[in-house]
């Protein structure tokens, strides 16, 4: 019922109830600024490491800089033009611009469909979409049938994807838990839980096959960025101290075993924060995405008044109708 309600509002109406004031281009200009802080302290990182290994000996110093310069492209910049180059939906446009954004988020609908149906006939197993939905997609694909195709869309967002992005949640989130442990160094455990964070947001996508808008992705740019420093910050401040202070004495009288401990807890409590961080970012993406993609539904269903070519056939009729009158005559 609620979605008939949906599909009947009017554009002015969709207008009031889901579009927000926003600055396209200060978000953008945001995404830069997000995305530079990102890699500077990734860079950073890396060359910290880099100079410790210098220190010890120099060839091997040189190795590593080469190293973290691949790394850097790998794991930083091919993760970031994947994720900025894929589309997304519009849907906070003003009444003016909502015939358009019809157009424009009906292609994107069928580039979707045609990814995934190409993906699916090409990659055996997967795993990713469901094969009877996809054979059903195709047909749409073929038939040109739109309503055909947001169907199947609906059904493997709300099916088979949800399940693989939560499992690319769960399994991003013990790496980023592992790392965690595994790291000596706050530095090298802030690194890595970005480079995790930057990994999961563009497996989401790609398996979504379209993007956030940009407001939405510089508050997912922003939260990695604070992942990354509360990772940094873990590491540093060695709360996990505090947890064992709380203990108790016991193992105060056994030699190594209160360090031990102290070191367990350390790895486990940063390891169990990085990996809670990391699978919010991935809640979060798909929020957002789910969110957009529901959005750009109830848009195509609202009748757009008043657009651009009733505009124009508006002006050919009042224009044919003046020709019809006689002028009058001058004196």
């Amino acid at each position: 019922m609620k979605n008939k309600e949906e599909k009947k509002l009017t554009i002015y109406e969709y207008e009031e109830r889901y579009v927000k004031n926003r600055n396209t281009r200060a978000a953008r200009l945001l995404i830069v600024v997000l995305a530079g802080i990102i890699g500077v302290f990734l860079a950073w990182c890396l060359l910290s490491i880099t100079l410790q290994i210098w220190g010890i000996n120099v060839y091997a110093g040189y190795a590593a800089a080469v190293v973290s310069a691949v790394l850097f492209v790998l794991l930083f910049i091919v993760p970031l033009v994947k994720i900025c180059r894929m589309n997304y939906f519009q849907t906070n446009i003003p009444a003016t611009h909502a015939a358009a954004a019809k157009r424009h988020n009906r292609r994107v609908r069928r580039n979707i469909a045609e990814r995934m149906v190409d993906f699916g006939t090409r990659v055996d197993c997967a795993g990713w979409y469901d094969d009877a939905i996809l054979a059903e997609l195709a047909g749409c694909l073929s038939q040109n049938d739109d309503e055909g195709i947001k169907r199947c869309l609906t059904a493997l967002y709300s099916g088979k994807v949800k399940k693989t992005a939560k499992d690319y949640i769960f399994r991003y989130a013990l790496k980023s838990a592992a790392y965690s442990a595994i790291s000596q160094s706050s530095r090298t455990d802030a690194a890595l839980v970005a480079v995790v964070n930057l990994q999961l947001i563009k497996d989401i996508v790609f398996l979504y096959g379209f993007r956030p808008s940009e407001p939405q992705l510089v508050k997912i740019f922003a939260a990695v960025v604070r992942n990354s420093l509360v990772s940094y910050g873990l590491g540093s401040l060695k709360i996990g101290n505090g947890i064992v202070k709380t203990m108790g004495d016991a193992a105060k009288g056994i030699p190594f075993l209160g360090s031990a401990i102290s070191a367990l807890v350390d790895s486990s409590v940063q390891g169990l924060t990085n990996g809670t961080l990391t699978a919010v970012i991935g809640f979060q993406t798909i929020r957002y995405l789910n969110k957009e993609y529901r959005l750009q539904n109830i848009l195509d269903g609202v009748e757009v008044a008043e657009s651009e070519d009733e505009l124009e056939e508006a002006c050919k009729d009042i224009e044919t109708e003046l020709r019809k009158k006689p002028r009058a005559r001058t004196a």
